[in-house]
């Protein structure tokens, strides 16, 4: 016997969804994010990164992870000291940043999009760049152009780090109110969801939020200073501080600028905040001295992973029947790190956290979830419905189809920038002004930086440990 199938609906979904599509674009359908990157990610760790390069999914211009990729190529071409074609990537990753931004245009971009979204999951829809991401993006942006020896460019990004921060502070609370109203609407309340969600707890830890970064705030003060622009130095200082108040770097930074600013009041609050005696012991710089400042990172941030959320749901029938969707989540640890040691003749000094931008991620997902609960609610619903008309129209056969399809395509989105560091720390002193060497012990590896240390300056060191791959550049502020 021979069917006739009488699909109009099903002839306008599947033609709106692949319409167009190219091959990376049905591999974002049917593939998740970590499947793709999984060769690349592990020439990273291994600490072949032009191999990684060469191994990162291509995408299009068209493609809705593109943005994503330029992320991850910006990133990797930084980790081989291609600063010109790193800042290339992270540019026009900005400008699509820029694109998704502009409300009249996101409205007219899109609704294809999310009609595609609707009809089979979230990454459909363009990679919406999270704000620890873009504050990442112009913060390895600055380091580009610092080490193409152009800070004046390098400020304007680590401006435009903080601007991401801000901004994101000022709209996270409105975004949150908003889904949450739409699950209600929805009829799932928010202990229906929350009480079967995997626990991130460890891995978020005690931070406030998913987007103030301490070490955008560190780097901007850093360079602030560099440019002699003592006033905006000490406020992002004060930042970084109150992100990350244990850090004792951070804590002689902001005593040291408050008493040179004349800071009174901020002075007599450090004194009751902070020992006083920690504070005057740091090892200022002074005549024939020079203050070396390393930034180490270790590691490389996790994937997310693909988990089924079971949820009472209530179909437009009003029938409510448990449903299965694929949210994204992230391991609920995070790996841990040795201090990275820095020795010069008889002393060493050890590095403090400032940031782990793993738990950054998992707290902006959890902080997400509403809006991604609720989005996958309402294209199961929309799914269902779809399923039932075959069903009826067809028999077994449409509902045979409709069902395989449903299952092909219901994919968490799993995305992010995968080639972000897991950990990022600092460690600074003063030296002795001329030609050094200090020995560094990060991750078990031992490692010796010549450093040339000017009088009254500071001397920036960045180093990146991955595996067992250790690299640094220097440049004198």
């Amino acid at each position: 016997m021979i069917y006739k199938l009488r699909l109009p609906l099903t002839i306008l979904c599947f033609s709106l969804l692949f319409s167009g599509c190219s091959s990376s674009q049905l591999t974002d359908l049917f593939s998740s994010y970590y499947q793709q990157v999984r060769d690349a990610k592990h020439a990273q760790q291994q600490g072949n990164f032009n191999q990684a390069l060469k191994l990162l999914p291509e995408k299009s211009e068209f493609d809705a992870s593109y943005n994503l990729y330029l992320l991850e190529q910006g990133r990797l071409h930084y980790l081989v000291n291609q600063y010109q074609k790193s800042e290339n990537a992270f540019e026009h990753a900005y400008q699509l940043v820029q694109e998704e931004n502009n409300k009249a245009k996101i409205q007219l971009s899109k609704g294809v999009e999310n009609a595609k979204a609707i009809m089979s999951n979230d990454n459909a829809t363009r990679y919406d760049v999270p704000a620890y991401e873009q504050s990442m993006l112009h913060s390895y942006q600055s380091l580009n152009y610092l080490y193409q020896q152009n800070l004046s460019a390098a400020l304007v990004e680590v401006r435009r780090a903080n601007l991401v921060q801000e901004s994101a502070l000022n709209d996270n609370k409105n975004v949150l109110y908003q889904y949450q109203q739409q699950l209600l609407q929805q009829g799932v309340s928010e202990q229906n969801w929350t009480n079967n969600l995997p626990s991130m707890d460890n891995t978020i830890g005690e931070i406030k939020n998913g987007f103030q970064n301490a070490f955008t705030f560190y780097l901007s003060a850093l360079l602030y200073e560099a440019a002699g622009q003592s006033n905006d130095a000490y406020i992002d200082y004060k930042k970084a501080l109150e992100i990350a108040p244990e850090n004792q770097f951070i804590q002689h930074d902001v005593w040291r600028l408050a008493n040179q600013l004349n800071m009174l009041n901020d002075i007599t609050l450090m004194k009751e905040r902070f020992s006083i005696e920690s504070l005057t012991e740091a090892n200022y710089t002074s005549a024939e001295t020079g203050q070396v400042v390393l930034i180490f990172e270790q590691g490389i941030v996790k994937s997310k992973s693909e988990y089924s959320l079971n949820l009472p749901i209530y179909t437009s029938h009003n029938d409510m029947r448990f449903y299965s969707v694929a949210i994204p989540s992230y391991a609920n640890y995070l790996t841990e790190y040795s201090p990275a040691r820095v020795s010069f003749q008889e002393e060493s000094f050890y590095a403090q956290d400032l940031v782990r931008l793993q738990s950054l991620a998992a707290k902006q997902l959890k902080e997400d979830m509403p809006m991604i609960v609720s989005r996958q609610i309402a294209r199961l619903i929309t799914k269902e419905e779809i399923r039932q008309q075959l069903s009826r129209k067809n028999g077994d056969i449409g509902n045979i189809l409709a069902s395989l399809y449903n299952i092909a395509t219901e994919h968490a989105d799993t995305r992010s920038w995968s080639t972000l560091p897991d950990s990022i720390s600092i460690c600074q002193f003063s030296l002795p002004k001329g030609q050094q060497t200090l020995t560094v012990n990060i991750n078990g590896i031992v490692k010796e930086i010549s450093v040339l240390v000017n009088e009254n300056r500071k001397t920036l060191i960045t180093m990146s440990a991955i595996g067992q791959n250790t690299d640094y550049q220097s440049i004198n502020l």
